[in-house]
């Protein structure tokens, strides 16, 4: 179903029972597959592929325990030109997927987020609300990054990496900051990155390790606690 007040491209493809409600806009030489669900207001460019199954454009729920409630004037996603979206992703309103990412299969990506030009997100990863991720970033599948993070540009961060921003853990008292990962910091396999914690450029933070305190620039931190190797 295609709403009449959608705008679509030339030679966009749409595959079988996919939705695209009012106000949509697609850009040229687009393929979208099937059952993809398409919300009011998104923006997408040319030359974009959408895989099976994904939704775009989804709203945020929320229930009375949330201690956050979402923004209720989110802007329309935006998506950018030479976009890949895998099969199964949910994207939130809100949101900004620059030129050429590259969204793997399952993957999750919160409102308010900003993912910047060429970056990859692995499959099955969950990128959470208020989250900027610079250029060329690459984070490996089933990573969970927290709310209120922020990754500069070429930055890696390795598979089932985890990472908050609640320090006391839903007791109100803090105020939400997620790690900050300066340029080219890497993150090994299932590290554990604390809240407001700072990896500075370059550094390394080995595999399993748990950053609970800033890392120097160009330095390697291992084990639990992290500590400065050398």
């Amino acid at each position: 179903m295609i709403h009449q007040s959608a705008w679509l491209g030339k030679n966009v493809l749409i595959g079988e029972n996919t939705v695209i409600e009012q106000e949509v806009i697609i850009g040229d030489n687009t393929t979208i597959g099937s059952n993809v669900i398409i919300h009011k207001g998104t923006i997408i460019g040319s030359n974009v592929i959408i895989d099976d199954l994904t939704c775009l454009g989804k709203y945020p729920m929320a229930n009375k325990k949330m201690a956050r409630k979402p923004d209720t004037g989110l802007a329309p996603l935006l998506i950018g030109d030479h976009v890949t979206i895998g099969a199964n992703c949910v994207i939130y309103r809100g949101s900004i997927i620059h030129d050429g990412v590259l969204v793997g299969d399952l993957a999750s990506i919160r409102e308010n987020t900003e993912i910047e030009d060429e970056s990859i997100i692995g499959r099955n990863a969950t990128i959470e609300n208020n989250t900027r991720i610079g250029s060329r970033v690459t984070v490996q599948s089933n990573a969970y990054l927290t709310a209120d993070m922020i990754i500069e540009d070429d930055v890696f961060v390795g598979p089932c990496c985890s990472s908050s921003n609640d320090k006391y853990m839903g007791m109100g008292n803090y105020p939400y900051q997620g790690p900050i990962l300066k340029k080219g910091a890497k993150i090994g396999n299932n590290a554990t990155l604390l809240p407001g914690i700072i990896v500075e450029e370059n550094a390394t933070v080995g595999a399993g390790a748990v950053v609970t305190s800033n890392v120097p620039q160009g330095k390697t931190v291992v084990g639990n606690p992290a500590r400065q190797l050398g």
